[in-house]
């Protein structure tokens, strides 16, 4: 049964778009935004605290590198890196492809106790993620490296599955790179949206973000799990098992508050419809406030109905 909340966020994702899309018209030419401002279609929202955005297009073995600075993203460079020697698509392990999707850079290795594949620096990303993990894909060990530096030159497809770029170019970004933090999107080509486009779903997505936290904030237990797929998984539990587990929380803890800072939102440029938004999540307890790194993967739905298929923190 469709809850009022539903029903509330569907309205309020058509009055979002229509409010946003107001002022464009053909009679009214110089309110059109300038088509060369577009943007990588999968960056509707990046928060101050991320600065650099890598883009791995494999189709063209290109890694662009976006900064975020003053409230605008730009293209700062790009460069040629090698992929896995099978291509992309990463289900298994040893399959030697290059996973496709969202990753966030984990650490920086000390490459002069590995071995001399891994070049002048070594970035592992989070592969297998919460949306690799509920889609049953395995494997490990995928990483941002340089190469040999006695056998830098690498053809596209070379790699076990990392994503591998020139020593000095991957010397140049090193600084740039910082890790739980710096996000690494792995896809086939690099698509772009215009920027209205992206104003029109980063509003839509907002509600749908807001309902989740605010059914938290008043113990809306209904509202909050309505927002979660039936398939949903989580470590182990099924919809059912979680939320039962979730229900002993609900009445057992009360909230002052939960706040969301440093929201990101990204499309996933493999799924349609797939959406991850991450943030530190804030919640104001009688003993004090708790911090969480949380992520969240969203399907949009027809009538965009936004429901969570996966979660993981960190």
């Amino acid at each position: 049964m469709m809850t009022n909340r539903s029903h509330s966020l569907r309205f309020f994702s058509a009055i979002a778009a229509l409010i946003l899309m107001c002022g464009i018209t053909a009679a009214d030419p110089v309110n059109v935004p300038d088509v060369s401002n577009r943007l990588p279609a999968y960056l509707i929202e990046i928060p101050d605290s991320v600065s650099d955005i890598l883009i791995a297009e494999a189709g063209s073995a290109t890694m662009h590198r976006f900064v975020h600075t003053e409230g605008r993203i730009v293209e700062k460079d790009q460069r040629y890196m090698s992929i896995g020697q099978a291509g992309v698509g990463k289900e298994k392990a040893w399959d030697r492809k290059t996973p496709l999707g969202v990753y966030f850079i984990t650490d920086s290795l000390d490459t002069s106790k590995l071995h001399d594949k891994y070049g002048v620096a070594a970035f592992p990303l989070d592969y297998p993620n919460a949306w690799d993990r509920f889609n049953k894909r395995t494997g490990y060990g995928i990483w941002l490296h340089g190469v040999d530096r006695n056998n830098p030159e690498r053809p596209p497809l070379d790699t076990d599955g990392c994503l591998a770029l020139p020593n000095e170019e991957l010397l140049r970004l090193v600084d740039s790179l910082q890790p739980l933090v710096t996000p690494v999107i792995v896809a086939r080509q690099l698509d772009w949206a215009l920027p209205w486009d992206l104003d029109t779903l980063r509003a839509e997505f907002h509600l749908a973000l807001d309902m989740w936290r605010q059914s938290q904030e008043e113990g809306d237990v209904v509202t909050y799990l309505s927002l979660y797929a039936d398939e949903f998984t989580y470590r182990g539990m099924d919809k059912d098992a979680w939320a039962s587990y979730r229900l002993g929380v609900f009445e057992t803890r009360h909230l002052a508050g939960v706040r969301m800072n440093d929201v990101m939102l990204i499309a996933d440029p493999e799924v349609p419809d797939l959406y991850l938004s991450r943030f530190t999540q804030v919640l104001d307890t009688d003993s004090g406030p708790v911090r969480t790194t949380k992520r969240l993967y969203w399907r949009r739905g027809e009538g965009s109905q936004w429901q969570i298929v996966s979660e993981d923190a960190g």
